[in-house]
């Protein structure tokens, strides 16, 4: 019996030995920093100073054939608000996905809402020296509704695939999902799940024409009660992005109450081109980027950017951007218009 047992501990060691093995032998260390410098003349709040706008390391790999994972952190300092001096770390990603079948994928944990093109773009290879405000706003970033600022994640599961496939190249791609509602790293507070999902079609190789839809709810405190607030959310989308050129633009349209303003919608549009003067070395760009407060042209605020960035190395770049800002939620109509210049050094290991 002894020697029964003592062959079944040996045999059940080695077991999980494998496993972890499995999990572990296939294991990626990556990550990137972007460090920025940014100068503003808006009146009464003019400023310039650099800034770690953050740092991330990831951990990814393979196990078992048919399963991926990620786990990722996000290091920046807390420059914005001047009550904190402190650095910020927070985990952004963690999940696991089961890719056996292109046409259906199973993902879980934490992770990006699939709302947009570009909520889940890398935020280097998007382009620009932040994310559009209506994704900044409606998608979950630093969201109008007042959620906790998530980076365009949260918490769930979701099912996504690619069909139709000509010459291994698919021409459409579903994805949906079930979500807390809360963000990252937060507990479902009101037990009612956010239902998000997208659809886009890929007539030639390099465009996307795509269209989202978002519902749910969030509890939010108001005068010491506490209060459900709704949210009804849609996306259009299109990209072309082919031989070093990109072309995308998306409007988002947001019904949910918003605590801070009178206004229960919001909508908000941008459209971009990057263009190559050498290809994968040196770009130029230019974005008209516009967001309303309370779907009011008298609540807006408009960007129009030019830009361009030159790839030093593979794993380095440098960005350069100015933007004339056009803001009507300023109330003197003296000072609606100021100048913004962005500079960034981004690096990748």
């Amino acid at each position: 019996m002894k020697k029964i047992f003592i062959a079944a501990l040996m045999m059940g060691t080695t077991l999980s030995t494998q496993a972890q093995n499995e999990w572990f032998k296939n294991v990626k260390f990556s990550g990137y920093g972007m460090v920025q410098y940014q100068a503003s003349d808006k009146d009464n709040a003019e400023n310039n100073g650099f800034n770690l706008r953050l740092v991330r390391m990831a951990l990814e790999g393979r196990a078992h054939q048919d399963f991926y994972w990620k786990a990722q952190m996000q290091i920046n300092g807390n420059t914005y608000d001047p009550d904190k001096s402190s650095t910020d770390i927070r985990l952004v990603d963690l999940f696991g996905e089961w890719q056996k079948y292109e046409f259906f994928k199973v993902k879980a944990g934490q992770f990006k809402r699939p709302f947009t093109f570009e909520n889940p773009m890398h935020p280097i290879t998007q382009g620009f020296m932040s994310y559009s405000q209506n994704v900044s706003k409606l998608a979950g970033f630093s969201d109008r509704c007042g959620g906790h600022a998530s980076n365009g994640r949260d918490i769930g599961v979701q099912i996504q695939g690619d069909m139709m496939w000509l010459n291994e190249r698919p021409l459409l791609h579903y994805q949906i999902g079930a979500f807390n509602g809360e963000g990252i790293n937060q507990k479902d507070k009101d037990n009612r799940k956010d239902i998000i999902g997208g659809v886009w079609v890929m007539p030639i190789k390099g465009m996307r024409i795509g269209a989202f839809g978002w519902t749910g709810s969030q509890n939010v405190n108001k005068d010491e009660t506490s209060i459900r607030m709704q949210k009804n959310r849609y996306a259009l989308s299109g990209e072309y992005a082919q031989n070093d050129w990109t072309f995308r633009t998306e409007y988002i349209h947001s019904q949910g109450w918003n605590l801070a303003h009178t206004s229960d919608k919001a909508d908000g549009y941008y459209a971009l081109f990057i263009a190559p003067i050498q290809k994968n070395k040196l770009h130029v760009k230019a974005r008209y980027d516009l967001y309303r407060e309370a779907k009011e042209w008298g609540q807006s605020k408009t960007q129009y950017e030019i830009g361009a960035d030159y790839l030093i190395t593979k794993n380095l770049q440098l960005n350069v951007e100015y933007a004339r800002v056009n803001d009507r939620t300023i109330t003197n109509a003296d000072k609606h218009n100021y100048n913004l210049v962005d500079v960034e050094l981004d690096f990748r290991f």
